[in-house]
């Protein structure tokens, strides 16, 4: 059969090129929106007198019956139609006849693909939304278990300062948040309509294109129509937020394998959640975490060929612009079934709350609180107070003991000045929860900030 824009040619296309040029065995993932794209804009012609009664309700009914062809597996997706928007359009005017070939009035596969295009990346990126929401409960279930649980906050991959296991999770919540805040800005800015744009500057035919956006769901339509047909920031957008999003799933993923290790044994994933050796029969491997780490990077790709693809083209559309979604719809599979493993993964794994706590013994973490005594109770400047901590860690490390279990003669042997308070300053418990300012790891701050991302995911 002749392609549909073929009058102009002499030759019929190679089957080289079909299959070169041809974007309907990926793009077929729009057909929804396609569909309910051209019953909107079929609509509209109806409104506008462009198209009769009749031939809305052959085009509606038409349209409806390819849907049930493609909901059923029956519709056959053919390479030589290029693309979905040929394929459907092809099989409308099978069914329906000269009707069909009058819904492409006013409109081009320009506008077309970009209002398709533009509603699936806006609905994946309310769905991610949800399910990063989903994921962030799981994460508070699991903190509001621990907000008196001692694990040693770190900097350098080194001991720090004493804090809770809840506070940890915290910070994860925070970055999800910022996630979820990302997303949907990037919903509101780009919730416009395409739709009436045609080829790349408008149409002489009189349409209304507040109309399809209402049917559409957009908020408004597009400024310029040069501009809404080539662009293509929504993706990148959703492939940034992904990326951003996958950074953090990242450095959960990070610590879920190191705390996984005999060498931390902070928490055990579960079996369900594990993999086994093919030859060392005693092996537990963390490969949910190590896998999502591996799929953050393979995101990473998907954006920076987007960016490559669209840094010189020139307006308005470009063929080039067709290398837009096999990224888009990779990142966002890989950012869905992301979400959802490691919400499980979480759910189900087991926290070693004694080897947390075990583990602030070592590596002197009360030495901070060593040194703001010294400012508060002694009135020593703090670089003179950080010298003689110094020295009370290295005297702790030849007794070969930590410096919250150090004798407060000892101290006293370094500087007269320590009273016997200083003892409750060192107790571990106590240094976590003498960090009240806003935002820190006492347990009353951790219980606010729980708190604030309950209603958050509430509001």
């Amino acid at each position: 059969m002749e392609k549909m824009w073929s009058g102009r040619f002499s030759a019929s296309a190679s089957s080289l090129l079909d299959e070169f040029n041809a974007s309907i065995m990926y793009d077929r993932k729009l057909y929804i929106e396609d569909i309910e794209g051209s019953l909107a804009h079929a609509a509209m012609l109806a409104k506008q007198e462009i198209l009769n009664t009749e031939e809305l309700i052959q085009i509606t009914d038409g349209l409806n019956q390819v849907n049930a062809e493609i909901e059923s597996g029956e519709f056959e997706w053919n390479i030589s139609d290029e693309d979905l928007h040929m394929g459907i359009e092809k099989r409308l005017t099978a069914i329906i006849g000269a009707a069909g070939k009058k819904l492409h009035t006013a409109r081009s596969r320009n506008d077309q693909v970009a209002v398709d295009f533009r509603r699936w990346v806006l609905k994946r990126n309310r769905d991610i939304v949800e399910a990063l929401k989903l994921l962030m409960k799981e994460v508070l279930v699991v903190a509001n278990k621990h907000t008196e649980t001692l694990i040693p906050g770190m900097t350098h991959l080194q001991h720090a300062q004493p804090t809770n296991f809840a506070f940890h999770l915290a910070a994860y919540l925070s970055m999800f948040k910022r996630d979820i805040t990302r997303f949907e800005d990037s919903y509101k800015r780009n919730n416009i309509s395409p739709l009436g744009c045609a080829a790349l500057a408008g149409t002489p035919h009189n349409i209304d294109r507040d109309m399809t956006a209402e049917l559409l769901g957009f908020d408004s339509v597009s400024t310029n129509c040069l501009d809404a047909v080539s662009d293509r920031d929504f993706a990148l957008e959703i492939l940034f937020n992904i990326s951003t999003m996958m950074m953090h799933i990242s450095r959960l993923s990070e610590e879920l394998v190191m705390w996984s290790s005999y060498e931390f044994s902070f928490v055990e994933l579960s079996d369900e959640y594990s993999t086994g050796s093919s030859i060392m029969p005693q092996k537990k491997n963390p490969d949910v975490p190590e896998l999502l780490r591996g799929k953050t990077g393979r995101v990473y790709g998907s954006l920076m060929g987007l960016l490559t693809v669209m840094k010189a083209l020139p307006l308005a559309y470009n063929k080039d612009t067709q290398e837009d979604k096999e990224g888009v719809f990779d990142a966002v599979e890989t950012a869905q079934i992301s979400l959802e493993i490691l919400k499980e993964a979480i759910k189900t794994m087991e926290v070693k709350a004694y080897n947390m706590e075990s583990a602030c013994s070592v590596g002197h973490l009360a030495a901070t609180d060593l040194a703001d005594y010294l400012v508060e109770k002694c009135d020593i400047p703090f670089r003179e107070a950080h010298f003689i901590t110094g020295r009370a860690v290295a005297k702790s490390e030849e007794l070969k003991i930590d410096l919250s279990d150090i004798e407060l003669h000892y101290l006293q042997e370094i500087d007269s000045r320590i009273k016997e308070d200083i003892l409750e300053y060192l107790v571990l418990r106590n240094s976590m929860n003498a960090r009240t300012s806003a935002g820190g790891t006492s347990t009353v701050r951790t219980l606010e900030q729980l708190e604030y991302f309950k209603n958050f995911l509430e509001g």
